[in-house]
């Protein structure tokens, strides 16, 4: 018994630590990859889906906190709200832990973290919700910012610009996409579909093909991202990413700057479609696992790593040149839940000025009859359409061009470019347009 209770310890501690990360501002991601090096194999599952669970609700755990908290949540430290976060997530959303259990570890947590006075606090509220779990309440969809907010686990800065863009329904849609478990999506390398599903059933192996994105699979529970790619040749990949290499439609054989490329699921893809890509990123550590993920896929002759600024790219004209731009990510939220908390309307500012920067030195790239295509995971239309409609004001000599018949009507816009949402299409969120150069 003391062993299993030291065991849930040491993974309720590696779960503060990444959240003690992400408030300094580290991925979330990243954080847990780091915590996870130190955690047996078994303990993995436990830890992220603690972690990401927490960080997806936690604008809900907080409006459930703050009713049983005297004086509100500002006034507890950080690592005791941490805490208490990590305990009602285990109360409310994991069956598999017992109420005890989540109350006692928590308030052994409170005390490991240096915050013991604070261990009657943790243990009266936790206790309270679980005696109140079937009274706890929250605005309605009537009122759909509060609902958002508090029920939907959502800031209220991004909420207000998605009503006033879409309306409550499509707002609390978005939502209510963000707060669900992202499934595992495979975009096929150097394979057909029909052979890859062959591979994936010998391997025991369930997965189905997607109609919008022939080039992916979605891999059915509770197959790993790490055994799916031991059976076939792919990356991992939403299809909306897949669905902007579509949309490129670069001709094969052409050569093609992608200069925002790891961790080089995109790279792969388009030298899958027959192009030579250079491959740059700025991050050295980044642009190792795209060295890596090119090796595995025996794409070395066709895709180049090279480390480089795509503010100061160090290239000669190609035929097409590819701009994932840092963005918001907030088509992506699903995903990486720290991102709705990590990014506010400053950012916001602060990346639309990048983006401009990085068009800005992309388009002396495309040669005269070639294309510039930029993309964005973001739903925001100040990183989407107003950057490609500044863009074209700006270069008179590039024109909008939608590719005929690379992705189905539905997911273009009004102007033709590809745009894929998380409560309409059941994919991560995706922009992109097709410039092409023609003075």
């Amino acid at each position: 018994m003391t062993g299993k209770r030291s065991a849930a310890s040491h993974t309720r501690v590696a779960a503060l630590e990444v959240l003690r990360a992400v408030r300094r501002g580290d991925l979330a991601d990243r954080a847990l990859d780091r915590a996870a090096g130190a955690l047996p194999a078994r303990d993995h599952g436990f830890v992220q889906e603690l972690v990401y669970g927490t960080l997806r609700l936690r604008g809900r755990l907080d409006h459930i906190l703050g009713r049983r908290v005297k004086g509100g949540l500002p006034r507890l430290e950080p690592d005791v709200l941490d805490v208490l976060r990590l305990g009602a997530y285990q109360l409310l959303e994991m069956d598999a832990v017992p109420p005890y259990a989540a109350v006692s570890q928590s308030v052994e947590l409170a005390r490991s973290a240096g915050a013991a006075r604070a261990a009657g606090l943790v243990n009266g509220v936790l206790l309270a919700i679980e005696r109140e779990r079937d009274r706890i309440d929250f605005p309605g969809p009537g009122d759909p910012l509060a609902h958002a907010v508090a029920w939907g686990s959502h800031p209220a800065w991004m909420v207000e610009r998605w009503l006033a863009r879409w309306g409550p329904d499509d707002t609390l849609r978005l939502v209510e996409a963000n707060n669900t478990r992202p499934e595992l999506y495979l975009r096929l390398v150097g394979i057909t579909r029909e052979e890859a599903l062959e591979r994936l059933s010998a391997a025991g192996i369930s997965a189905t093909p997607v109609e919008a994105s022939p080039e992916s699979l979605r891999i059915e529970p509770p197959t790993t991202a790490a055994e799916a790619l031991a059976a076939v040749p792919a990356v991992v990949q939403d299809p909306a990413a897949s669905l902007v290499v579509r949309f490129a439609a670069v001709e094969p054989g052409w050569r093609v700057l992608d200069l925002c490329a790891a961790p080089g699921g995109k790279a792969a893809a388009l030298a899958d479609s027959g192009a030579t890509v250079a491959a740059a990123d700025l991050s050295f550590r980044r642009l190792e696992r795209l060295r890596q993920n090119v090796a595995r896929l025996g794409l070395g002759r066709r895709v180049h790593p090279v480390q480089a600024d795509a503010r100061t790219p160090p290239f000669r004209e190609a035929d097409a040149v590819l701009l994932d731009a840092p963005c918001t990510g907030t088509g992506t939220l699903r995903r990486h839940p720290d991102g709705r908390w990590r990014v506010d309307a400053e950012q916001l500012d602060a990346l639309v000025a990048l983006q401009r920067d990085l068009l800005a030195a992309a388009a002396p790239l495309v040669r005269p009859g070639g294309l510039l295509v930029y993309s964005t995971c973001s739903l925001e239309p100040e990183e989407n359409e107003e950057r490609v409609a500044e863009f074209l004001e700006l270069h008179p000599g590039f024109r909008n061009e939608s590719p005929a018949g690379a992705v189905s009507p539905s997911l273009c816009g009004a102007h033709g470019h590809l745009v894929v949402l998380p409560q309409r299409h059941g994919f991560d969120g995706a922009f992109a347009a097709r410039l092409r150069r023609v003075a």
